[in-house]
């Protein structure tokens, strides 16, 4: 397993990096994979498009359940498309366009009210091409996506959350949105799968992890769109063996019923729980919102996730700090430029570094 460092075990990225001076200097892309799911992926991966530093792979979670995904999913027995159009949009370099097209939501018919036209679009090319990864290629090519994209399984599954009472949730939208005011922690989150013993791993996510130089894990919520990729069997033992290093990109808020109470390090530990081995990294942000923001999210049961250097536990982990926010929209989320810029400073130090690898 490749050890990044830095001589005081913690970075600091002050502001964004000047790309166009960068690119002059790139000759050999960075071979890098993402793995998540949700919005998150769709930040994260409209950031770093623009960068000629990374050749992307992004692999995604199929556990979808709500919304015009879970319609389709259910009516059509289709893998679940939500996800992966958000990446594909992300990858897009006509990413404002087809965001304003496919996203739209129908209004008319019955049976196409509340689907969006990206959802129904991906659907139909699946079931043409007879093949769910060949639907995702199409609409790529359609849209010119600047990367690949592989959904973490083409198994059909439900995500199952098991809480600290023993109570099991079924279904990925049950676990993201509580039916009742309170609920115990989940300790544990697994796959059923539809037809088949187990999940299978997509293969090519395992060759992409096998070539990868770096692996970014996340953004995104911890149990419903990061781990349900770890969880196929396959992929923790393919991370285990990589020789890449991987960095965790951590939360900016926690999240009520998912990650309620938690503080930075039970994301870590977590994670690493599943992993079965240490993060090389954690990328974290440094930047508080506005009293307005804070207040309206703790009405949510939602608190700011900080980072205290002083705590001896982080003491031998490479901490990535940065200001990531963007609250632009009306919401905390991560800032897709200033989370580039922050792996792009990694992206810098692997590229002086071509002898660590191997």
């Amino acid at each position: 397993m490749r050890i990044w460092s830095s001589q005081q075990n913690t970075r600091h990225v002050g502001g964004l990096i000047n790309f166009r001076l960068e690119r002059q200097a790139v000759v050999k892309k960075i071979q890098i994979v993402t793995i998540g799911g949700g919005s998150g992926q769709f930040v994260l991966l409209s950031g770093l498009r623009p960068s000629r530093r990374f050749s992307i792979t992004s692999v995604v979670s199929m556990v979808d359940s709500g919304g015009s995904t879970g319609r389709l999913r259910g009516e059509f027995g289709v893998l679940p498309p939500g996800d992966l159009l958000k990446c594909i949009l992300a990858l897009s370099p006509h990413q404002e366009l087809a965001r304003s097209i496919l996203l739209k939501r129908f209004t008319g018919d019955r049976r196409l009210r509340g689907h969006n036209a990206g959802n129904m679009l991906l659907t139909m090319l699946s079931r043409y091409t007879g093949s769910f990864t060949s639907g995702v290629q199409a609409l790529g090519e359609i849209l010119d996506v600047q990367g690949r994209i592989f959904p973490v399984t083409t198994d059909k599954a439900t995500l199952v959350a098991e809480l600290t009472d023993g109570t099991r949730i079924y279904g990925e939208q049950a676990i993201d949105v509580p039916e009742t005011g309170h609920r115990e922690k989940i300790r544990s989150v697994f796959l059923v799968p539809h037809h088949a013993n187990q999940v299978k791993v997509y293969p090519p996510v395992l060759t992409a992890i096998d070539k990868a130089e770096m692996i970014i894990l996340g953004p995104g919520d911890l149990f419903t769109s990061i781990l349900p990729n770890l969880i196929v069997p396959g992929v923790t033992e393919a991370l285990q063996a990589t020789r890449a290093p991987i960095y965790y990109v951590l939360n900016l808020m926690t999240k009520y019923a998912e990650t309620h109470r938690f503080k930075a390090r039970d994301f870590v530990i977590e994670m690493e729980k599943v992993l079965a081995r240490r993060l090389d990294g954690i990328i974290y942000n440094t930047a508080v919102p506005d009293a307005n923001f804070m207040q309206a999210y703790a009405q949510q049961g939602a608190q700011l996730v900080k980072v205290d250097r002083a705590d001896g536990w982080w003491e031998d982990r490479e901490l990535v700090s940065a200001d990531l926010l963007d609250t632009s929209g009306g919401v905390v989320r991560h800032d897709a430029r200033k989370l580039a810029a922050a792996i792009e400073s990694l992206g810098i130090d692997l590229a002086a570094a071509p002898a660590a690898k191997g």
